[in-house]
């Protein structure tokens, strides 16, 4: 079964896509079961218990505020980061929260927001408990989900069932691995793109998959540009100062002055992957690729496509989308998209294949030399952690994004330089991701426990 590009890439808010994005749809469905099983108005309390890598992180992450914001009835792609603020500052002044908008009951958050250190749910370590109580303290409604990456919520249900939250059915081009991706393309004498824009257009109309597209790109392009613009100290305790502006104003000061540097094309792509992620260290709007934390690498390498490659055209942005959503859903499938699963490789390392399978097809690679390129970006991440200072997505996770998209190009160059074919397949290689994950310590997955997370403090 293969997952839409527009799972891999959604727009919403930051820091995290597992830990902000995810726990507020989860809270906003959860009290949307409320009002489908009736029991709204009797509602007097809700209690969200949080789990695993979510109870140890969720601080740093924001997932507090967006548990809050979800029982409000807000959603990561409609909510306002600026009024978001605003609002759980008010819920936190009155103790009060109306769900969804309407139905106001008290709730005191040491109370009513627990973080369970102590145990970890089996499916996944994103897991979360709610329940709904009535004022003689009769339960009304329980429901466990787990965020699993990329802002994708599935609950208990759906994983007996085996059911990811949102699949394409009936698709033309069904593949499930690298070498059924590339067989598919040989068969049909479809490109990586071609195949995927089929399977889109299977569940609606091309002009509605373009302009989705082109919304995507827009957001993408929107994030870079307020982050070269945005300055301050980022939030969160560890007084890290965006860069992005200064590194912008160093760039066009040595563009004026007329000063060669034939490197001058890496110092754009780390900006404009820097911007991206202290838009999302921020809380700003994102666009997952195919997280937050890794949100920062695909629009930098694609707007290295647009603004440095002389042949580049909007149709050829849109190849780049569609084929980098392509082999996300392999990783997706097959693997993990979870830091808190599969550690920092999982998403940096994801982001990286994806950008470089994205940037070969646009630059009109094989469908081999694409698969090669995505192979070689995810190898060259294998065991990354996940070890963010502090629980924040800031230190390494910022200038890690900036590292990728650089390692993406890279893999591009070298596969587009060869014929395609090659010794370790990017089935070999997701496979080796997943397995190390499995194996990866668990205080190097998302928890803070570890790593530089615990060296940089101690230091």
């Amino acid at each position: 079964m293969v997952h839409s590009v527009f799972e891999l890439f959604k727009i919403g808010v930051g820091p995290s896509s597992s830990h902000t994005m995810g726990p507020m749809s989860a809270a906003c469905d959860f009290v949307n079961g409320l009002r489908r099983d009736a029991v709204m108005e009797r509602t007097e309390r809700v209690v969200v218990t949080l789990y695993g890598s979510l109870a140890f992180t969720g601080k740093g992450h924001a997932t507090d505020n967006a548990i809050l914001l979800g029982l409000a009835g807000q959603r990561p792609d409609t909510v306002c980061p600026d009024a978001a603020i605003a609002m759980v500052e008010a819920i936190r002044n009155t103790r009060e929260i109306r769900l969804d908008g309407v139905h106001c009951i008290y709730f005191d958050e040491p109370r009513d927001l627990l973080f369970n250190r102590k145990e970890r749910l089996s499916f996944h370590s994103n897991g979360m408990r709610f329940a709904a109580y009535d004022g003689a303290g009769t339960e009304l409604r329980t429901w466990t989900a787990y965020s699993i990456g990329g802002g994708a919520v599935v609950d208990e249900a759906q994983i007996v069932a085996n059911a990811p939250p949102s699949t394409l059915v009936d698709i033309p081009h069904s593949f499930s691995s690298g070498d059924a991706l590339l067989a598919q393309s040989k068969a049909s004498g479809l490109s990586i793109a071609a195949l995927a824009l089929a399977n889109e257009i299977a569940q609606t109309d091309e002009a509605s998959v373009r302009a989705k597209l082109a919304l995507i790109r827009g957001a993408m392009s929107d994030c870079i540009d307020r982050g070269m613009r945005t300055g301050g100290e980022l939030p969160g305790g560890l007084k890290v100062k965006r860069r992005a502006p200064l590194f912008h104003g160093h760039i066009l000061a040595r563009q004026e002055r007329a000063l060669a540097d034939p490197l001058s094309v890496l110092d754009w792509v780390n900006l404009w992957a820097l911007a991206v992620n202290e838009e999302n260290a921020a809380g700003g709007r994102v666009v997952t690729a195919p997280t937050n934390g890794a949100a920062g690498i695909v629009p930098a390498v694609l707007r290295y496509y647009e603004r440095f490659v002389p042949t580049a055209t909007e149709a050829g942005a849109d190849n780049f989308l569609l084929t980098a959503g392509a082999i996300g859903s392999l990783f997706k499938e097959n693997a993990s998209i979870s830091g808190a699963e599969v550690g920092c490789q999982g998403e940096v390392g994801v982001a990286c294949s994806m950008a470089a399978a994205g940037l070969a097809a646009a630059m009109g690679g094989t469908s081999g030399q694409i698969e090669n390129a995505a192979e070689i970006g995810m190898e060259h991440n294998l065991g990354l952690t996940c070890d963010p200072v502090g629980g924040l997505v800031q230190v390494p996770c910022i200038e890690r994004n900036a590292v990728g998209a650089i390692k993406a190009i890279e893999a591009s160059r070298l596969a587009l330089m060869g014929d395609g074919t090659h010794r370790v397949s990017l089935d070999q290689v997701i496979e080796t991701m997943r397995r190390t994950g499995a194996d990866m310590n668990r205080k190097y997955k998302e928890t803070s426990l570890g790593g530089l997370a615990v060296n940089v403090v101690e230091c």
